[in-house]
């Protein structure tokens, strides 16, 4: 084996054990949402569905968007863990290209690298569509989420948004569905 392939294996094995979503070849690059429009974006999204990753353990998920500075979204995702505590972090997002504002890229921790974090579909005022990918080589590592600006989505409108994530490769049936139970989730606004 070559050093690249030792790499690769070991990531691969480094992410498989975290429950991330990898996948052979390169990202896909789809089409995002039109027009997109950070300021009607803003405010408060419950996550509904996702890809499993390492960073995201608990339930009743949020993810809240404010106006930091001209250009700049401030990001704040917040989350129940079954200990009954509220984990929270807090970022940053920024288009890279002004002319295509919907390819974000966001950043929680100084000095790391900023990931992408794509709109590829929303209404603004009731679902959201974001997609995430990043090449390690001959594979990638994919993430996903389907949010809703109340704590439920109607059946209707999953089963378009598993469309367009069937419709670029995401495997539908890796999603894994937040809990977000109103008695469940009332710790997340005490």
């Amino acid at each position: 084996m070559n050093a690249i392939q030792v790499i690769s294996l070991t990531l691969l094995s480094a992410l498989a054990a975290n429950a991330q979503v990898i996948v052979p070849g390169r990202c896909p690059r789809p089409l995002v949402q039109k027009n997109f429009d950070a300021a009607q974006y803003l405010g408060t999204w419950y996550d509904i569905q996702r890809l499993p990753h390492a960073f995201q353990k608990g339930e009743c998920s949020t993810a809240t968007y404010s106006l930091r500075s001209p250009g700049v979204v401030g990001v704040l995702n917040r989350e129940l863990l079954a200990d009954g505590s509220i984990n929270s972090i807090s970022g940053s997002a920024t288009a890279k290209d002004p002319s295509e504002p919907a390819k974000l890229l966001v950043s929680f921790f100084e000095n790391s690298p900023p990931a992408p974090y794509w709109v590829l579909s929303t209404d603004y005022h009731s679902y959201s569509l974001v997609y995430s990918c990043t090449d390690l080589g001959v594979l990638h590592v994919e993430f996903a989420w389907i949010m809703s600006r109340e704590p439920t989505l109607s059946e209707e409108t999953m089963e378009e948004l598993h469309s367009t994530l069937s419709s670029i490769g995401v495997s539908v049936d890796k999603l894994i569905t937040t809990n977000q139970d109103v008695a469940y989730c009332s710790a997340m606004n005490q």
